[in-house]
């Protein structure tokens, strides 16, 4: 197997080691991209939601704020910790602190994904590249060549033009799944953390307007 990875590499000429540093770069990406998104940003927003809003109703404000500790990293908790520690200042203190919060936490969320499309891109003109100058060098030598080099001088550039065609598609394919994975996982964090942000800012507003009831006015 590394044999032959080896020798496709080898016979696809330099311009594979270029797809080599695009798609180091590629992984790289969607792999940190990964580890934030499923572990460092979140959170299992219904459950977490479910304790903030008791703590809410029954007054245990700080103990909120304390849970919101317990994962500080999450991009929901650090936007109902903005929330929650400006409880008492008034709705339109709260308000703006959530706002602030959820515009804070959005780039951490979305970013590093957009590059993934212009890594398909560049793999793809690169390989792209690395075709048609196999072809011509290919070309160029076979009008000096013996007749019976000509087939094998043929073969390998027709190898080297496939091999970085192929490297480059593959890398290319990679990186717009990883993209669209990626970034409707980004989308929905984002909606979730917005939604959120938006119940307890109606939560702590019904609350401090004194109705009976405002954890099902919040719509929980």
């Amino acid at each position: 197997m590394i044999q032959t990875l080896a020798e496709f590499f080898k016979e696809g000429g330099p311009f594979m080691f270029v797809n080599v540093v695009t798609s180091a770069v590629a992984i790289a990406i969607i792999v940190e991209r990964v580890i934030v998104l499923a572990f460092k940003l979140n959170l299992n927003a219904a459950p977490f939601m479910e304790q903030v809003q008791k703590l809410v109703l029954s007054n245990n404000v700080d103990r909120a704020v304390k849970l919101c500790g317990a994962a500080p990293d999450a991009a929901l908790s650090r936007v109902v910790r903005a929330g929650l520690t400006r409880a008492n200042r008034g709705e339109q203190e709260v308000a703006r602190a959530l706002e602030e919060s959820v515009l804070e936490v959005t780039p951490l969320i979305s970013k590093r994904i957009a590059p993934l499309w212009s890594l398909a891109n560049v793999a793809t003109l690169v390989g792209l590249i690395g075709t048609i100058t196999g072809l011509i060098g290919t070309f160029k030598s076979l009008g000096a060549a013996s007749p019976e080099m000509k087939q094998l001088m043929l073969s390998k550039g027709i190898s080297e033009a496939m091999n970085n065609t192929a490297f480059g598609l593959t890398i290319a394919v990679v990186c717009i799944v990883a993209h669209l994975l990626l970034s409707s996982k980004a989308k929905a964090m984002i909606e979730e953390v917005e939604y959120n942000a938006l119940r307890l800012e109606n939560l702590l507003g019904r609350k401090g307007a004194g109705e009976t009831n405002p954890l099902e006015s919040a719509g929980a």
